[in-house]
């Protein structure tokens, strides 16, 4: 047997040992509920904070916004007000920040 064999048996397994368990949970109202109610825990927490973190990254690695338009400042630490905005430059620049006057 070589091995691309042993990988697809192995695979074949698995998904038959799933789509058992899948069938046994589906069959049960009490499993069934058990396993809703886990799927909707993981929707709340975790997957809701990845989707989260995701966007926001996202965001962070999009390009920098051009003609004059306003953006939160990233590093708001070095900015006397925390989340001070600043306008960009142009496009590769880094942003400065808007002063009165």
């Amino acid at each position: 047997m070589t091995e691309q064999q042993a990988r697809n048996t192995a695979n074949l397994l698995m998904a038959a040992a799933a789509l058992g368990a899948a069938v046994f949970v589906l069959r049960s109202p009490k499993l069934r509920r058990m396993a809703w109610d886990f799927a909707r825990q993981y929707a709340r927490g975790p997957l809701a904070a990845a989707v989260a973190m995701t966007v926001r990254d996202a965001w962070d690695a999009s390009a920098p916004l051009d003609h004059g338009e306003l953006r939160p400042s990233k590093d708001a630490s070095a900015q006397p007000h925390q989340g001070e905005l600043q306008r960009s430059t142009s496009a590769g620049a880094p942003p400065r920040p808007i002063t009165a006057g």
